[in-house]
């Protein structure tokens, strides 16, 4: 099926039958949270997995949760943490047992299969509607398993057999819950409501469509009272008065149009298909209208982190929604510091709030976070706002958002400034995130906070440029430039602060913000690309606590370096890590890692800091083919490309904003290029390095290739490589399709 792109620019082939291939799949009953098949609207989802005790082989769980549901701690200090609030158990009459099958389709966002138990079968649908906050659960039995049932069990109702199968974390806050249970007009309602007056009401019905076939409509509300009742009562009328095709056709729209947002085809199949599935998980754990992404999006599990974690957590979620071209979902995170700037002003020590604000280490919804010796948290999560505006351009943002708190935040580190004797400004002893956690580490002129300082002024002093206004604080931004002690560097590269090298195995990479995610440093020039080279190869030659964040971090460095293989090499060893259904797990789930492993693989095919369009900066020379469409740079623009035989073929860049553009590619000699509406062609000679300048106008697009060729502008998925495409590899755990086979699969 061939699709119009953008002018100038075809799709060739059908979506769905691209994306199913990278469903998630499993062959045999999912049995815990790391292989469950997992469902979400950005609010409500759910994990769909089992259980292999005799006594409950006969359920198939729906582990429900809703992001926002948290409760106070009456009895220890903290902030209040998420909680659990319950499961839907599909009750069968029979045993499950090996000839299920489940997938969980990622193009419509639902997941299909059957049950099959030792007495019959059912068949079964299951996903939370994009646009509602219902999640409904489809099934269609045969003769033997036709008094199946939906059983709600609250959390504190739970069978200890289910309820313990994930292991238990006793750093966990369980809060006591008073349950009532309702009915509304044939709609069943449970409350629960805790000790603090905090609680969550679940409500639930099941519609009959036939003698074999039923739906169960649930939702959650956030509260106990009657306000929240009446909200997951209408959800579920109005759900199940609805006509179920067409309701199930509206949740499917929303997908497709999510999904057609932007296009990347590999010949790496297993990594492709992570990458297809971090999309649906992003879109899957926020909306633009729905709370920032936490630790664990809406599946809750046992986890001593349930809660929203800044100093590093959040920022490294949102790392691919910019260039994926999703930037919907980071709305999300600016609503989020938008409507919690009084709180953010309170954070610090009140002689600072005059003009200065921050945020600590983790909190709740409500960003109420002190900040003690972990100083940088906001002004990175200000990055995130930064690039949200610069893929964007919105000038309203920047105005509304992001410099009132950007300002704040380095006017509270200008505060925290000492002159040393050197005649330099220094910082007082701080935490780099993650160094000597267990010995309290702090540190003078750490490198995360003059990193962040740094690129904090720098900033500031160009949304002056860019806004044509300027600001008071302008010769205090460029003051503190001149005279900001330099980031301290040794042998080993850079130093996680003044007289502290890295000395052992440092999981974060706190050290070395100034080359990845800030950009402060680039590799143009030698001396610069040396010490990026060697800072990393010394912090990962340490091993000692490397997680999977530390392979994702030191992709998307070596990307910076264009050394595509490395790279590779990190994130395919990310993929030993993360768990079978591509979550990932320390001493509890973390949603970050996986996430981040998307923009990893974003850095290798498109780059765009320091205002130039890099494509395929970092492409392994085992990748002869690459592809992708409308992914998104820096300065609004829509970016197309594709790689064949080792070589770019030609490249589309459409501007958004009218914004100066130059493109680096790896042609020399003469470039051709046509622009909208136009048959005509244009030169341009390649500048040392491989760019290209051009001058568009806002919604203009122009067609790239070198001289003497002729492309055809299509973009295809590409073929895999020598090692083949495994079908399907996430799901339940199927190590033997990393490696292709079986050959053919239904």
């Amino acid at each position: 099926m061939q699709e119009n792109g953008t002018e100038g620019v075809k799709l060739d082939f059908d979506w769905e039958t691209f994306l199913a291939p990278n469903d998630m799949e499993w062959v045999v009953k999912p049995v815990s949270w790391d292989e469950g098949a997992f469902i979400g609207n950005g609010l409500i989802g759910a994990m769909i997995y089992g259980e292999e005790n005799a006594r409950k082989r006969h359920v198939l769980r729906l582990v429900t949760g809703r992001t926002d549901v948290t409760a106070s701690r009456t009895e220890s200090p903290g902030f209040p943490p998420r909680v659990p609030i319950g499961e839907l158990d599909l009750e069968l009459e029979g045993m499950i047992y090996h000839p299920t099958r489940l997938r969980l389709d990622l193009w419509n966002a639902e997941l299909k299969g059957s049950a099959t138990t030792t007495q019959g079968e059912v068949r079964l649908r299951a996903f939370v509607h994009s646009e509602e906050n219902v999640m409904a659960v489809e099934t269609e039995a045969s003769e033997g398993e036709r008094a199946h049932r939906f059983v709600w069990y609250e959390r504190a109702n739970v069978d200890p057999v289910l309820i313990y199968a994930d292991g238990v974390n006793v750093n966990q806050f369980i809060p006591e819950a008073d349950i009532a249970r309702l009915d509304k007009d044939g709609i069943a309602v449970s409350v629960q409501r805790y000790k603090t007056d905090e609680g969550c009401v679940t409500a639930w019905k099941e519609v009959r469509l036939s003698e074999a076939r039923r739906v169960c409509y649930l939702s959650v509300a956030r509260g106990c009272g009657d306000a929240a009742v009446r909200e997951a009562v209408q959800a579920v009328a109005k759900a199940a008065g609805a006509d179920y095709g067409q309701w199930l056709q509206a949740h499917r729209s929303w997908w497709h149009r999510y999904y057609r947002q932007s296009f990347v085809s590999i010949p790496d199949g297993r990594l492709e298909s992570f990458y297809w599935i971090q999309m649906y998980k992003l879109a899957s754990a926020t909306r633009a209208d729905k709370p920032l992404i936490d630790n664990q999006g809406p599946w809750l599990a046992p986890t001593p982190w349930a809660g929203v974690w800044f100093n590093m957590n959040v920022q490294m979620s949102y790392s691919p929604v910019y260039t994926s071209n999703r930037l919907e979902i980071g709305e999300s995170l600016v609503r989020s510091i938008e409507e919690h700037q009084e709180q953010l002003i309170r954070n610090i020590p009140e002689a600072y709030r005059h003009d200065s604000a921050g945020l600590g280490r983790s909190c709740s919804f409500d960003l109420d976070s002190k900040v003690e010796d972990e100083v940088g948290n906001l002004t990175w999560v200000c990055h995130n706002l930064w690039r949200q505006y610069r893929y964007s351009m919105d000038d309203d943002m920047l105005r509304r958002v992001l410099v009132p708190v950007l300002r704040r935040s380095v006017n509270y580190y200008a505060h925290l400034l000492e002159e040393g004797e050197d005649g330099r400004w220094h910082l007082p002893p701080t935490v780099s995130p993650e160094y000597g956690s267990f010995m309290k580490t702090r540190v003078r002129d750490c490198h995360y906070d003059l990193a962040l300082l740094r690129w904090g002024c720098e900033t500031l002093l160009a949304v002056s440029g860019l806004l044509g206004e300027s600001d008071p604080l302008e010769e205090r931004w460029r003051a503190i430039l001149e005279r900001l002690v330099p980031l301290p560097v040794d042998d080993s590269g850079f130093m996680v602060g003044e007289n502290t090298p890295l000395a052992y195995g440092h999981r974060h990479f706190s050290h070395l913000l100034a080359v990845f995610p800030l950009h402060l440093i680039g590799c143009d020039d030698e001396a610069e690309r040396e010490l990026i080279a060697r800072s990393l190869e010394h912090w990962i030659g340490k091993e000692g606590d490397l997680r999977g964040f530390s392979l994702t971090g030191a992709a998307s460095i070596a990307a910076v370096l264009g050394r595509g293989g490395e790279a590779l090499g990190y994130l395919q060893a990310l993929l030993h890590i993360v768990k079978p259904n591509t979550m990932y797990k320390e001493a509890g789930p973390v949603i970050e890692t996986p996430l981040a492993g998307a923009e990893s693989l974003q850095d290798m095919l498109l780059q765009s800091w320091g205002d130039t369009i890099r494509v395929f900066p970092a492409v392994p020379d085992e990748w002869q083919a690459a592809a992708f469409h409308d992914l998104r740079a820096e300065g609004a623009f829509l970016v197309s490309a594709v790689r064949e035989g080792g070589r770019t073929r030609w490249v589309r860049v459409k501007s958004l904003a009218g914004e100066p553009c130059a493109v680096k590619t790896d042609w020399t000699g003469t470039v051709m290029y046509k622009l909208t509406g136009t048959d005509r062609e244009s030169a341009a000679d390649a500048q040392p390095g491989g760019i290209i300048r051009l001058e568009l106008r806002c919604g203009e697009e122009a067609l790239l290739y070198p001289e003497g060729e002729q492309p055809d502008f299509v973009i295809r998925p590409v073929s895999a490589g020598a090692a083949g495409r495994p079908i399907r590899p996430f799901g339940g755990h199927k190590p033997w399709r990393w490696f292709g086979f079986p050959r053919h699969i239904e």
